[in-house]
């Protein structure tokens, strides 16, 4: 397990974080948890919406990116997702429930990776999505 504050990982501020720890990461894969609070602004009628889900993926992403950066002590870059492919939903987590999610980055090319998506919910897989992130090289 990881000590450090989330919010030294990633780009992304709250009330906009959907991300709480830092479960393991290495160059390819990361893995984070995240328990779902009543005010979070992707939650809708008490669940954690699709677009929610999305983010969570997203953000554990820039986790394992932002810990690389953190171990080559290096700026953190900000990366924009540009492309969503295959995403599927088997259902909805519940506010107080805990997300476990596991991003692997498939391809990097440039400024571009393909990662793809998983994410847990009671030992339930609920969502998973292949992503094209942009990465915003932020310069020294």
């Amino acid at each position: 397990m990881y000590e450090e504050d989330i919010l030294d990982l990633i780009p992304q501020k709250p009330p906009f974080v959907m991300v709480d720890r830092l479960l393991f990461s290495d160059d390819d894969h990361t893995k984070t948890s995240f328990t779902i609070t009543a005010d979070n602004v992707l939650v809708i009628d008490g669940k954690f919406s699709e677009a929610g889900l999305m983010e969570n993926m997203a953000q554990t992403a820039a986790a394992g990116a932002g810990n690389m950066a953190r171990i080559e002590d290096r700026p953190i870059d900000i990366g924009y997702i540009g492309a969503v492919k295959n995403l599927e939903v088997f259902e909805l987590p519940l506010v107080n429930e805990e997300l476990v999610t596991e991003v692997k980055v498939e391809t990097r090319l440039l400024n571009v990776a393909i990662v793809t998506g998983k994410v847990w919910c009671n030992d339930r897989l609920i969502a998973q999505c292949e992503m094209k992130i942009f990465i915003n090289k932020i310069n020294d």
